[in-house]
């Protein structure tokens, strides 16, 4: 049987009160809340950040071998930003990383595409959302990403659920759009987009039902997601499949994440699944598509993990306008970073990406970086490649730069002490300065350093470790 094996989402840290936009601009408070992606996150590192959530539940043997990044707003045009990921992920250079990029239908792409290869796949979906100030896209968009590992199955990861049919409806029809180079989408009339998704919708799901010999009332989950949030109430209102059978949207809690809400309600839906439930995935955008999937009596032994409900001290309208680039802050005035240089960071990737380490297999010291000649026994050519992307650690110390150049000052930079050997200076994000403390503990993120000359520096930095609902 080949199907999902592991699905995970991730949700960046911050939210935004949309009471805070309502403030800031005036009209009246909209309720609610939505998640925000770091000045330090994009599309790229929140995609590698899901998929560290999957690949740590699954043996080496069921790593993808082909690695589908679906997004709208990719950091690269000209490039593959999957083989960033490829790389962070640490994937054998033999598997495909390829890129679906353009419109939110492009994440229902990526996960055919992996339900449908002959080898483990995964499709990463992620979306960073935003609009202009006081938009409804700014007020109703959220930034999260979301992976789904598709593989065989055997006793180790045993298949949680298998896509029973798929069905589509394409059209060509204006309702949102970007061209290249604008800051955000521009939007059709609700009522047009609502008059032409409708019926697509209806007729994709009554396929995809009939294909799997099933009615709407066999159906046990229901996810309809998309961006014309009107067109998507009304079609989860009259599929026929009974009200309390809707996975909710989670819009209250951290928006719509565009192309990424289709993995991020799917875990949502296997979280809450019994055995041999049946579910039905719904996407509204550039036509309707549908997929019908049924759970396997193995579903208890890996659901998805919730990601953080909630997040930090609540991010001040200012400082997410500054985030996306909607308004210029002075930076530090000190000289402008370089981008780094591509053969050595091609030489160094390894350490770069997937946070390499090298032990020593005399004294079983680890270094970082790494290094050919062990700095404690002295020992010459005895180092072994030491994985550290997992690894956890605690703050020995740390130092508040409110000098240093960052993109959200001031900058804490912490030295870490890993667990099991070997200690690391490096930045500490998702953090408030003013909670910091020696001894705290703390996990590695893949982040994106700083972007200069069109170049992104991805590298690692520290964060707290949470528990589920945002406590340190």
């Amino acid at each position: 049987m080949h199907g999902i094996v592991a699905c995970e989402a991730y949700i960046p840290y911050h939210r935004l009160e949309r009471a805070a936009i309502s403030t800031s601009l005036g009209g009246g408070v909209v309720s609610g809340a939505r998640s925000v992606a770091s000045y330090d996150e994009d599309a790229t590192s929140m995609a590698v950040e899901a998929a560290r959530s999957v690949l740590r539940t699954v043996p080496t043997a069921a790593r993808p071998r082909r690695l589908y990044l679906a997004t709208t707003v990719p950091p690269y045009l000209d490039k593959t930003n999957a083989t960033v990921a490829h790389s962070a992920l640490a994937l054998d250079s033999g598997a495909l990383a390829v890129d679906m990029c353009g419109g939110v239908r492009s994440g229902a792409g990526a996960f055919l595409a992996a339900a449908e290869a002959s080898e483990p796949a995964m499709a990463l979906l992620s979306d960073i959302r935003t609009g202009l100030p006081g938009s409804a896209d700014e007020r109703e968009g959220g930034d999260a990403a979301a992976a789904v590992l598709f593989g065989p199955g055997d006793s180790d990861t045993p298949v949680l659920a298998e896509v029973v049919s798929a069905a589509a409806e394409t059209e060509e029809f204006l309702d949102r759009w970007r061209a290249p180079g604008d800051l955000a989408s521009r939007v059709w009339e609700d009522r047009f987009a609502e008059h032409v998704y409708v019926p697509l919708a209806m007729d994709t799901l009554s396929a995809a039902l009939k294909k799997a010999d099933l009615t709407p009332g066999g159906v046990d989950h229901l996810v309809v997601c998309g961006l014309p949030r009107r067109s998507v109430r009304r079609v989860a209102a009259g599929t026929g499949i009974p009200a309390d059978r809707v996975v909710p949207d989670l819009a209250e809690v951290i928006g719509n994440p565009g192309t990424a809400q289709l993995g991020v309600l799917l875990a949502a839906a296997l979280r809450r699944a019994g055995p041999g439930d049946t579910i039905a995935l719904l996407l509204l955008a550039d036509g309707a598509t549908a997929f019908i999937l049924r759970t396997t009596a193995q579903i208890g032994r890996r659901r998805p993990a919730a990601p953080l409900a909630g997040g930090g001290a609540a991010l001040r309208y200012p400082t997410f306008l500054n985030w996306r680039g909607m308004l210029a802050r002075e930076p530090p005035r000190r000289p402008d970073p370089e981008p780094p240089a591509a053969p050595p960071a091609y030489r160094s990737r390894a350490y770069k990406h997937a946070f390499t380490a090298t032990r020593c297999t005399r004294c079983g010291r680890v270094s970082l970086p790494p290094a050919q000649v062990c700095f404690h026994c002295g020992a010459v050519d005895t180092m072994e490649s030491h994985p550290m992307a997992r690894a956890h650690g605690t703050v020995a110390t740390f130092t508040v730069d409110r000098l240093a150049f960052t993109p959200h000052p001031p900058m804490i930079a912490v030295v870490v002490d890993f667990d099991g050997g070997g200690r690391f200076r490096c930045e500490l994000t998702d953090a408030d300065a003013s909670q910091v403390a020696i001894g705290d503990p703390v996990e590695m993120t893949f982040r994106r350093l700083l972007t200069a000359d069109g170049v992104h520096n991805y590298f690692w930095k520290a964060r707290p470790v949470r528990r589920a609902g945002g406590e340190t």
